[in-house]
């Protein structure tokens, strides 16, 4: 309903309740939805506040609102036409189920559902779930990665484990549009011109040709994979290289992070049409790189985030490409970011702190944006004798210092990282002279959806391995597979389960039935 119909109908009634946020009201008398209306919708939450990201088959000329219980909220267009929207729903109970629903005045445009707050950050739950998987992203247009089909299977596995949370740990979109031989495969090959068209690199993103084009990028590798799918479940997608629309490579001439502006205004629409930034956290300042911005929803992060589950779980997420700094003082993560993740490593307010940047620690494959100096040799092994080309020292001195921190936790320094395509745990013991023996970092990488024909290690010449300057213990050995993790977090536990699928052994069918191939149990000490 408009504004003026509404304020008609109340007779002239103060328009302060419509202008708030959120109204209160029954809103009975609605017509049935719209089949198919809403093209795929994904929903984060806090304790007190849910953001959710969606899109329609049809333009919506009026403005969608979101029913949340007996309160609606009014979408927020997201792109210049209409098929995009954003609904923020602010001041809500913590740890309360509710029901939502999409409306456009008496037209719902979706079966109601059901979501739920997370706890009040002083709450003491009892368990909290964690799905965790990488690199879901891959268009069916080029034949590289797993079929959406395929994707949607192995989700709908991970999903019937019931978590209360799910971290997509980047590379949403493979469009690769200017780096070596991806591009050549991606956004550069003929098959992706004729499908989408060229970007204009000096022109804006939105309300231009470039929109267009970028929908027909993306709309094939989140909103028709995940459709409504993760809709009660909070979602927290961090973004990583792919998600600017290149790899992380140096070649003769061109270096591709930091990312330019271009890359950067196509990371930020990406995020800003199709799935949500992280909410505000007390204890993460607003003054991070990518936080508050004016064009963004209050508080919100576009790179660093919190999921805050009582004081039984706290994850931090954190980017390590899209603001990466060079130079003797630089770091993957910006020094204000590291200095969050120190303060919180000290904290004693929450049981399990737990790691969520795009890098993994412990691993490389040769990479130029990695924490660490290794690179492939003409012997087909990793060494460090040979100079990586733009890599930087600062970045490896940052990386010990993380580690540190954590290591020096009473809990366990857990990091679950995504990005190498693979399935993988390891103790962390020594990073060159910094010695972690005491409570070894332990590591793991993420399994991933997505990935089909291409391993990486096809194109790199290497699996990924160990770095040089660590000493590690080897809990579940690298291995090139697809999958996801379930991770349960208890008062003085935490179990990590690896569930892997091998497309070249495996039967479609046998993702159904699923179960882990190692479980990993930590007994931890109370914060």
């Amino acid at each position: 309903m408009r504004r003026r119909d509404f304020l008609k109908l109340l007779g002239g009634a103060t328009a302060l309740v419509f202008a708030s946020c959120g109204d209160d009201g029954e809103g009975g008398g609605t017509e049935p939805p719209s089949s198919d209306a809403v093209a795929h919708l994904l929903p984060t939450a806090s304790h007190d506040r849910i953001l959710i990201k969606a899109s329609f088959h049809e333009v919506q000329h009026d403005d969608p609102e979101l029913w949340v219980g007996t309160r609606k909220f009014r979408g927020v267009r997201t792109d210049t036409r209409g098929f995009f929207w954003a609904f923020d729903a602010t001041g809500l109970e913590p740890a309360r189920q509710y029901t939502l629903e999409l409306r456009r005045g008496r037209q719902r445009l979706s079966e109601p559902w059901e979501l739920a707050t997370l706890p009040h950050p002083e709450s003491r739950p009892e368990r909290f779930r964690l799905l965790a998987y990488t690199c879901a992203g891959g268009h069916d247009l080029f034949s590289l990665y797993n079929p959406l089909a395929v994707r949607q299977r192995l989700l709908a596995r991970a999903l019937s484990f019931a978590p209360d949370a799910v971290v997509a740990n980047g590379d949403h979109v493979y469009w690769d549009l200017r780096a070596g031989v991806a591009a050549l495969l991606l956004g550069k090959s003929k098959a992706a011109i004729e499908f989408a068209g060229t970007f204009d690199r000096e022109a804006p993103v939105l309300g231009h040709p470039n929109e267009a084009v970028l929908k027909k990028a993306v709309d094939g590798q989140i909103a028709a994979l995940y459709g409504t799918t993760l809709r009660s479940v909070p979602v927290y997608f961090l973004r990583d290289d792919h998600d600017y629309f290149e790899d992380d490579q140096v070649t003769p001439d061109l270096i591709t992070f930091p990312p330019d502006d271009f890359m950067r205004r196509l990371a930020r629409t990406t995020q800003w049409l199709y799935y949500p930034e992280f909410l505000p956290d007390p204890n993460r300042p607003l003054t991070l790189p990518g936080s508050n911005a004016n064009d963004r929803f209050p508080g919100t992060s576009e790179a660093f985030g919190t999921l805050r589950y009582g004081r039984l779980f706290e994850g931090l997420l954190y980017e390590c490409k899209g603001f990466m700094e060079l130079g003797p003082q630089g770091g993957l993560v910006p020094r204000a970011a590291e200095d969050w993740l120190h303060a919180r490593n000290g904290a004693s307010d929450v049981e399990h702190l737990v790691h969520l940047p795009g890098n993994p620690p412990g691993w490389t494959a040769g990479k130029y944006a990695e924490w660490y100096p290794d690179v492939l040799g003409p012997d087909g092994k990793l060494t460090t004798a040979i100079p990586k080309p733009g890599w930087q020292p600062a970045w490896q001195d940052q990386h010990d210092r993380i580690l540190e921190s954590a290591s020096r936790m009473r809990r366990l320094p857990l990091f679950v990282s995504g990005d190498i395509h693979s399935i993988a745990e390891e103790r962390i013991l020594r990073s060159r002279t910094t010695d972690l023996a005491e409570n070894p970092v332990v590591s793991v990488i993420t399994g991933t959806p997505g990935t089909g024909l291409g391993w990486p290690s096809a194109a790199r010449g290497t699996k990924a391995k160990a770095a040089v300057d660590l000493t590690v213990e080897e809990v579940v050995p690298v291995q090139e597979v697809n999958g996801f993790h379930i991770l349960d977090f208890e008062p003085g536990r935490v179990t990590i389960r690896h569930f892997r699928w091998r497309r070249t052994v495996d039967p479609v069918d046998a993702i159904d039935t699923l179960e882990p191939f190692h479980v990993s149990e930590y007994r931890t000490p109370a914060a």
